[in-house]
């Protein structure tokens, strides 16, 4: 159980990574959120497949897992490879309106408060009075997040913006998730992660025709871009998915609350975010939220 533990606190801390990356290569080689999404899913997808193929040959196989989705499972393939798709332009888009600390916050945290409400609307799983409390404590964190040290005079803003499109990734991880339960209970994880993110690449591609000089771009920010596609995206999946194996979910769930913490102490040490107070006091209520829902959820 040991060894889980570590395999998800390190799949965990190094997610909380992704928007200081795309931080510096905004900063340092001006690389957009566009380019930042379409590379991390581009670099990240065939060593999915690679690892999903090691997996099924050399591998234990499950009895009642496919090793590859079916023809049949392409088109929800396909609405999963846009939901992804939409989580990468929306979550580094907000990192560059809002900062690192606020976009993580919003977007990682809303995500299992947004899938405990999928599942009930679609799957018809219950809300059970210690979920809707979750939620609860969730809406009213996020409001403190996002007034923060603004104050309500500068919501209209970029930094509203931002929060809007932190809550969209949010939503979009939200409908993978849901939408991908159904084939995960007859598809391996990892062959799963690799046709969706391959799918995402091939959805985001043409967009890239409106980037101005992208080969310039991706030749200055190639060192983040490589660390952000193998390290916090195929590795970190490939651990996470190892480590799920070996600990209880409710583990591996507050072992998760790793990604939104570190993230935030990037933001605020590093790059000096400041949340204020008031913002302080939202983080604290989403991250108490998060941790609530996954006891909830044993």
């Amino acid at each position: 159980m040991l060894l889980g533990l570590v395999l998800i606190a390190i799949a965990a801390a190094s997610w909380g990574t992704t928007g200081a990356t795309m931080t510096l290569l905004s900063r340092e080689a001006a690389v957009s959120p566009l380019l930042v999404g379409w590379s991390r899913l581009a670099i990240a997808a065939p060593l999915l497949v690679l690892a999903a193929a090691g997996v099924g040959r050399f591998g234990a196989r499950h009895p009642s897992l496919r090793p590859w989705p079916s023809l049949a499972d392409l088109p929800l393939c396909a609405a999963l490879g846009l939901a992804m798709a939409a989580y990468q332009v929306c979550y580094f888009r907000a990192v560059t309106l809002v900062g690192v600390a606020p976009a993580a916050l919003l977007a990682i945290c809303s995500a299992p408060l947004l899938i405990a409400v999928l599942a009930a609307l679609f799957l018809g799983e219950r809300l059970t009075p210690l979920v809707r409390l979750s939620l609860g404590m969730a809406v009213a964190g996020t409001a403190l997040l996002v007034v923060g040290p603004r104050g309500f005079g500068e919501i209209a803003g970029h930094f509203g913006l931002g929060a809007l499109l932190a809550l969209g990734a949010g939503v979009s991880y939200a409908v993978y998730a849901v939408g991908a339960k159904g084939l995960l209970a007859r598809v391996t994880p990892l062959a799963v992660a690799a046709i969706t993110f391959a799918l995402a690449a091939l959805f985001l591609a043409p967009a890239l025709l409106g980037e101005t000089a992208p080969t310039r771009a991706l030749a200055a920010g190639w060192p983040l871009l490589l660390y952000l596609g193998i390290g916090p995206t195929a590795v970190a999946y490939v651990m996470f998915t190892a480590g799920l194996g070996r600990v209880p979910a409710t583990a591996a769930g507050i072992v998760a609350l790793l990604e939104p913490l570190t993230a935030t102490t990037l933001g605020l040490l590093v790059f000096g975010e400041r949340l204020g107070p008031v913002g302080i006091a939202g983080a604290a209520l989403l991250l108490a939220a998060l941790a609530l829902l996954t006891a909830a959820r044993r």
